[in-house]
């Protein structure tokens, strides 16, 4: 190789070195699509909608979002994962693209834990499960003797394998040992509209995306999972209440950027997602629907990172169990 060309090579690479930080520096120079995996109107689009408005602002350009449903949300986070890792496509994730997906799915095209950056938790949530409007079961203990007599008439909606409807119901039945016909649509609003219309009789969600419905009288609440009720559906008994303490899931929100983008950037957008998350009006939005805000020792790409792992680690052979259990 002629010293010409090694000149040639060292500057190079040189340059490139250099064109990183500068990058990160003068980032972002243009609008930001957020990619949500699922249909308008379900929790990860609603969520990822008030952080989208609160991040445009304090980065000083818009983040615009992108609806990629299909598939338990996996087309869209895969659509992310091989995105060029610029800073400029980001995805506005759920604990059912990254958690419940992995081990409902063999096939994946990406890897949850190996391919992104973790930008930050945006919001968690209990999951409630709602009932539609004339189903004969006036109460939690009505609506388990008719899922128990009914056994597979009993329709059960999801927003696709692997979302959180999915995996909020999939532990549900599986705890009560019954086994409803799964009717899968192409996200939470879909599944709910159907609901809501009596074309199937129940369906799991996080409190956000149910608690308008239920308040609007539109379905029947019949339970939220944990130990407390949700401050947002005080009229709604806790699992813990209605004597069945095992059903316990906090549905999480996120926020990711494909694997490979610069530090810098992730460092500024996981600012903006802070400075969002610090806005009391946010605050508020998300406890009027049902969430919560992280306490600031839970933010951030590292405790996400965390987060994820230890999910995985944990929720891997349960929702493979509970779903041998309900096929």
């Amino acid at each position: 190789m002629t010293k010409k060309r090694i000149h040639g090579l060292l500057a190079a690479v040189a340059f490139a070195a250099l064109s990183v930080p500068a990058m990160a520096q003068n980032y972002p120079t243009k609008p930001i699509v957020m990619v949500v995996p699922f249909p308008p109107g379900g929790p990860s689009d609603v969520v990822a909608r008030i952080m989208a408005d609160g991040m445009g602002k304090a980065l000083g350009q818009n983040v615009v979002i992108e609806n990629v449903g299909g598939a338990g949300g996996t087309i869209g986070t895969a659509r992310v994962a091989a995105a060029e890792p610029d800073g400029y496509t980001v995805l506005g994730a759920s604990m059912g693209s990254h958690v419940s997906a992995p081990a409902l799915f063999p096939n994946l095209k990406y890897d949850s834990s190996k391919d992104f950056e973790p930008i930050g938790l945006t919001s968690n949530a209990p999951a409630a499960v709602v009932a539609r409007k004339e189903l004969p079961a006036k109460d939690f203990k009505e609506f388990v003797a008719h899922l128990k007599k009914e056994g597979g008439a009993v329709k059960q909606a999801h927003g696709g394998i692997g979302s959180s409807s999915h995996m909020a119901c999939l532990l549900f039945t599986a705890e009560l040992g019954v086994k409803p016909t799964l009717v899968a649509y192409r996200g939470t609003g879909p599944a709910l509209n159907d609901v809501i219309g009596g074309h199937v009789d129940f369906f799991c969600e996080q409190v956000v995306s149910v608690q308008g419905a239920i308040k609007g009288g539109t379905v029947k609440g019949m339970v939220v999972s944990g130990n407390d009720r949700s401050p947002a559906l005080t009229d709604v008994p806790s699992a813990k209440e209605a004597g069945l303490p095992a059903y316990q899931i906090n549905i999480w929100s996120g926020i990711f950027a494909p694997k490979g983008t610069p530090k810098a950037i992730v460092d500024k957008l996981s600012d903006a997602l802070n400075t969002t998350l610090n806005d009391p009006a946010v605050a508020k939005r998300l406890q009027e629907l049902g969430g919560t805000v992280p306490p600031a020792s839970n933010r951030g790409s590292d405790f996400l990172a965390k987060q994820l792992k230890a999910d995985i680690a944990s929720w891997n052979p349960i929702l493979k169990a509970a779903n041998e259990k309900t096929n």
